[in-house]
């Protein structure tokens, strides 16, 4: 009896993402009537049709979007299996750019920059929400760069193979109910928020969580750690309704939250930029970080606090400023 390969699970999705047999064929270089025997033999191997026919075209049936599902994770497996063996030996053209990253409000831009100005077979993104698990994934070569905050231990970090940069030296600003009489003024004193709950990351995730424990320490409190939560809406949901979080400095107001400084910037996070110093991007590194500078300065903008802070503290965003002079590659055609 015949096996179910690759192919066939690059026929369905082909199908289903242009949405008709004809264009399917077309796409993959068949002729329509071999993309539809192909289709016969796949049903009759699963058990099932996978397609309707429709006035709009070809439309999975319930059985078929889960075998669509579960084919585009086993192409995505296999595409990321071929690019670990030994990329060295392909032109950067043919080869995948892998950023892995933190949740940042850049990390689109990122990607929109290093697609636009990197010549490459495509730029791929892996987000972890702790620090720890971004380094991970380019320190073993899973990433090519990798941009994430400094978090508790990463001096005790192995940095073998990777060349680190501190892109800027973030301050850290709040998140308040925009009901909360501490939300008309321009800054937050940080002992003012002494008798809030405060939304932290768990444990794990949390790579501030020694550095607000100083400054609010400095501030004269303990801050009550009431709310360990993963996910930022969340996060948010429970910022609206009266308890306080940190935030980066870019964030807008919105869903009931309004984003202030803390007056005196009592907490500042590096924000580190690690490439591999080996591998196919070696030689492009200069340009990459010139991508990635200029992808950080157009968020800056966003808030009207961080911008006047931004022009107030150039000392913390000088190696950004420098990366952005570097020259970046001609846009590739």
């Amino acid at each position: 009896m015949a096996n179910l390969e690759l192919r066939h699970l690059r026929t369905i999705c082909a199908i289903a993402e242009e949405g008709s047999v004809s264009k399917a064929a077309a796409r993959i270089g068949v002729s329509q009537p071999a993309m539809t025997t192909q289709l016969r033999s796949i049903e009759r191997l699963i058990g099932g049709d996978l397609f309707e026919r429709s006035p709009s075209g070809s439309v999975p049936t319930e059985l078929g979007r889960s075998l669509i599902r579960s084919a585009r994770v086993v192409l995505d497996d296999v595409k990321t299996l071929l690019n670990m063996g030994d990329p060295k030996t392909r032109p950067t053209a043919e080869t995948s750019l892998v950023f892995a990253s933190m949740p940042m409000l850049f990390t689109g831009t990122v990607v929109s920059e290093l697609a636009a100005w990197i010549r490459c077979a495509e730029v791929r993104v892996q987000t972890y929400t702790a620090g720890s698990g971004v380094l991970d994934l380019v320190a073993s070569g899973r990433a090519d760069l990798a941009v994430f905050e400094w978090f508790e231990g990463f001096d005790q970090r192995e940095l073998n193979g990777l060349e680190v940069r501190a892109l800027v030296c973030e301050p850290q600003f709040v998140g308040l109910s925009e009901d909360d009489p501490l939300a008309e003024a321009d800054e937050v004193e940080l002992a003012d928020l002494a008798r809030r709950d405060w939304v932290v990351p768990p444990p794990e995730e949390d790579g501030l969580r020694i550095q607000l424990r100083h400054a609010c320490d400095a501030a004269g409190f303990l801050p009550r750690l009431t709310h360990q939560v993963s996910d930022a809406r969340t996060a948010m949901t429970l910022t609206a309704g009266g308890a306080v979080c940190l935030l980066q400095p870019a964030s807008i107001d919105a869903g009931g939250v309004v984003v202030r400084p803390l007056r005196g910037t009592p907490l500042i996070t590096p924000v580190l930029l690690a490439l591999r110093s080996d591998g196919p991007w070696a030689d492009r590194r200069h340009e990459i970080i010139a991508c990635v500078a200029h992808a950080y300065s157009t968020i800056v903008p966003r808030n009207r606090y961080y911008a006047k802070w931004w022009i107030d503290h150039p000392e913390h965003h000088a190696e950004l400023d420098a990366a952005l002079l570097l020259p970046r590659p001609s846009r590739p055609q």
